[in-house]
């Protein structure tokens, strides 16, 4: 990929000899790499190695300041497209989560203010660990993007979760995000989405609501972006980072939800609703705690506002596109939906399919078209899909247009 640059963090972990098969990878790709060690990466891997494949000096040590006119980790931290931290130890993570600098690679990632991608490497148990999850979701929740690691045989002897992703599969990715620099598509285009979950009040410190992340309606709003589209994310509650030049609106409930995307709806020219509405809500919402009685509690309840109905009925030369989270007969519903709401598209999962439910970083969608197509993809990481998504999305408009 020439031209764009890779700063590569090694930190100490067995797993440190991947990375060099990473940088071999990101090399012959045609990446500029350059690589930053910890103290403890250097006793699995030398920074020759590194600096051998790469062509680049490698760093290690935060107070080794070669040129004067610079601070080096300051100079690293602006100079890159994307860090990537790999193997990134649960020290590493945590140092990272609690803004600790006390190494050249903290310090430059703490200085940054570039994409930051993860690859956990570790023993099963310490990948499990509650403070180590509760990390790597602190660190979800500013922008990092985690590489899933592996199951399998681990080097202290274990079988199970912990292994670093394969080089080839990082690099594949890595190839992925920087694929369509330049490919701006959507360019003079605007594009609403809606993302995550709504909730829907019982009382002050109840709701009713459902697992959605987020994150294939932000995944979406983030490749809009990058396609060079004007972007409306009109999002429920979400524990994600703001796409960077993504306009967003927060919201809670359904009705606010069904408000917020008709302001917008008649500036859009592509409107993705990818939000986990909630169908019903409350026909009343307790102004004060309901007060636990022992005799059981019944909550009437009444359907809430149909958004993708309703913009169905009001579009006018919008592409609309809605979501189909479906547990069976995932064809038949996601055609009535097509119909019934007059959509352009409608793109249907089976939430009970592993790698397809509601909060992983992957989805298996099959979409269908007004004109009668349908595509099945194989599983594959949202921020991918979203880039498939919207290839198909203009396919279908540019035929429409013949």
């Amino acid at each position: 990929m020439e031209g764009k640059k890779i700063l590569l963090c090694v930190t100490g972990g067995i797993a440190a000899y991947k990375s060099v098969a990473l940088a071999s990878r990101l090399t012959q790709g045609g990446f500029s790499v350059k690589v930053v060690m910890t103290e403890s990466a250097t006793k699995f891997v030398t920074p020759l190695t590194f600096q051998a494949i790469s062509r680049n000096e490698v760093y290690v040590d935060v107070f080794e300041e070669k040129n004067p006119e610079k601070i080096a980790h300051i100079d690293l931290a602006e100079w890159p497209d994307l860090i990537l931290i790999a193997p990134a130890t649960a020290n590493i993570i945590g140092k990272l989560a609690a803004g600790v600098a006390d190494c050249m690679v903290t310090a430059t990632l703490l200085a940054t203010t570039r994409p930051v991608w993860i690859a956990p490497a570790m023993n099963v148990h310490m990948y499990m660990h509650p403070i180590v999850q509760r990390n790597i979701e602190t660190l979800k929740s500013i922008g990092c993007r985690f590489i899933e690691p592996g199951e399998g045989y681990l080097a202290c002897g274990y079988v199970g979760k912990g292994r670093m992703a394969e080089p080839e599969a990082i690099a594949e990715q890595v190839s992925e995000f920087f694929a369509h620099d330049g490919n701006r598509f959507l360019e003079g285009k605007t594009v609403l989405v809606t993302a995550g979950p709504t909730r829907e009040r019982i009382d002050p410190v109840r709701y009713l609501s459902n697992d959605s992340s987020g994150k294939m309606g932000y995944a979406l709003a983030e490749a809009a972006e990058r396609l060079g589209a004007r972007v409306i994310l009109v999002s429920g509650p979400v524990r994600l980072q703001k796409p960077f030049g993504v306009e967003v609106e927060e919201v809670e409930s359904a009705e606010e939800m069904y408000r917020a995307v008709l302001r917008h709806f008649p500036r859009a020219d592509i409107v993705i609703k990818a939000a986990a509405v909630a169908d019903y809500r409350p026909k009343r919402a307790e102004p004060e705690k309901i007060k636990k009685n022992g005799s059981g509690m019944t909550i009437e309840l009444e359907p809430t506002v149909d958004i993708l109905k309703e913009l169905g009925k009001r579009k006018e030369g919008q592409f609309l596109v809605g979501f189909a989270a479906e547990t069976e007969n995932i064809e038949e519903y996601a055609l009535k939906k097509l119909k019934e709401k007059n959509a352009d598209m409608i793109i249907a999962n089976n939430v009970k399919e592993e790698g397809a439910g509601f909060g992983t970083d992957t989805n298996i969608v099959t979409v269908f078209t007004s004109a009668g197509e349908k595509k099945a993809y194989p599983i594959m990481a949202k921020q991918r899909l979203a880039y498939e998504i919207f290839k198909e999305i203009d396919r279908n408009m540019r035929a429409s247009r013949k």
